[in-house]
């Protein structure tokens, strides 16, 4: 068992610091009872990180290979969270609820990949420069929300 961990610890980290950061992000959404909570957030971070990680070793396997692009794997991580985005955009009484979560998610699926590749760095510094705008901006657009006279924006 030790030796599991010591050949797989920094795949292991990565996954790990992938869930963590995920769960940060979703942890603020779930205080302010959003959609896409802890368990969301911290799955798109570690889908995108494993998927960044099956790329490098795919690579490392096929890069002899004529024509074989692992890069095309987490650029399709892109595409994947667009969907899952849209899905969580939704229409409702001539407003659309849903674009902060899609936008949310987007930007942790960019964290999980910073982490899959090791840019641990730039995945903290991300992660927090997400709660800054989820939790900072909020409390400039509060007054902003009672000047537009909104009742749904005030909530």
């Amino acid at each position: 068992m030790t030796q599991f961990f010591a050949q797989n610890g920094g795949i292991i980290l990565r996954l790990v610091v992938a869930i963590g950061l995920g769960m940060v992000i979703g942890a603020e959404r779930l205080l302010v009872h959003k959609e896409a909570g802890m368990k969301t957030h911290a799955l798109v971070a570690m889908g995108s990180a494993l998927f960044v990680i099956v790329s490098e070793y795919l690579y490392l396997i096929y890069s002899s290979v004529s024509g074989f692009n692992p890069a095309i794997i987490a650029s399709n991580i892109i595409v994947g969270i667009g969907f899952l985005g849209a899905g969580s955009i939704i229409f409702h009484k001539s407003r659309l609820t849903g674009l902060t979560t899609a936008g949310g998610l987007w930007v942790t699926a960019g964290i999980g990949m910073a982490t899959g590749f090791g840019l641990f760095s730039l995945a903290a510094i991300s992660t927090l420069l997400v709660l800054i705008i989820f939790i900072v901006v909020n409390v400039f657009e509060k007054p902003i929300r009672r000047i537009a006279g909104d009742e749904e924006l005030n909530k």
